[in-house]
């Protein structure tokens, strides 16, 4: 694989502070809302909603937050309309980002959007700046446990029904799948005894750009700024940082 999002490994890795769940809960719940709006309340026929619902189970978000998030969606209980909106553009060192944003006033979340990319040497670009570099994928993390042999793995990945296994990451193996099949493919590993500690869809770059020194450290605060937004729902790039600069930044 010539490159992959390694944001979403850093991020799961820092993990979610108990005082930021309510704010991991209110992204997933505006996903759900709106696929739900979108291509209907039912999970097998919406594969948008199947995937946000699996994501959302991972993330331990309790069934009843689910089911209202659904309905607000189909219009059965009042709720929030908010418009999807993609921004892209360019990180401290050239390092392509893209952004996916659901938000009920485009007017407040654009220069806010700006504003970020501007604080941290960025700037934002125009639409289809960057997004040819990305791919729409499933992706799900495994844990490196004793006793966890990759070749063993390897084969309950494609008997599960995954794509591809990638092995770069030191800590986690990174399950690739049609965004349609996440849930299944998540499903199966687990019959077979594997622990999935994530499942998301993710946006994986076609090539990377390799970050150092402050360029590192400016763009892992230009994520951070990103992650925290309460309009921002994801948000990918494709820079690379090695593990010892990761360490020092």
């Amino acid at each position: 694989m010539s490159g992959h999002n390694k944001w979403s490994t850093i991020k799961h890795k820092k993990g979610r502070a108990d005082a930021k769940r309510g704010k991991l809960f209110t992204k997933l719940i505006r996903e759900i809302t709106v696929s739900a709006r979108e291509g209907g309340g039912d999970i097998e026929s919406n594969p948008r909603l199947r995937a946000a619902v699996t994501t959302a189970k991972v993330s331990n978000m309790p069934a009843d937050n689910i089911k209202r998030a659904i309905q607000r969606g189909t219009g059965e209980i009042p709720g929030v309309i908010y418009e999807e909106v993609q921004y892209e553009g360019y990180g401290p060192g050239g390092a392509a980002v893209l952004l996916q944003t659901l938000t009920d006033n485009r007017n407040r979340t654009t220069p806010e959007v700006r504003h970020i990319f501007a604080k941290a040497g960025g700037n934002l670009g125009e639409n289809g700046c960057v997004s040819w570099l990305f791919t729409r994928k499933g992706l799900l993390l495994v844990g490196r446990t004793d006793g966890l042999d990759e070749d063993t793995l390897l084969e309950v990945v494609l008997e599960a029904g995954a794509d591809d296994l990638d092995t770069e990451d030191s800590e986690y193996f990174r399950i690739y799948t049609a965004p349609e099949e996440l849930h299944v493919v998540k499903e199966n590993l687990e019959k077979s005894g594997v622990v999935v500690e994530s499942a998301e869809i993710d946006m994986e770059p076609s090539t990377t750009q390799k970050l150092e020194g402050n360029h590192a450290r400016q763009m892992l605060r230009l994520m951070d700024a990103f992650d925290d937004q309460d309009d921002v729902q994801n948000v990918w790039a494709n820079f690379d940082i090695d593990d010892e600069d990761m360490e020092d930044v």
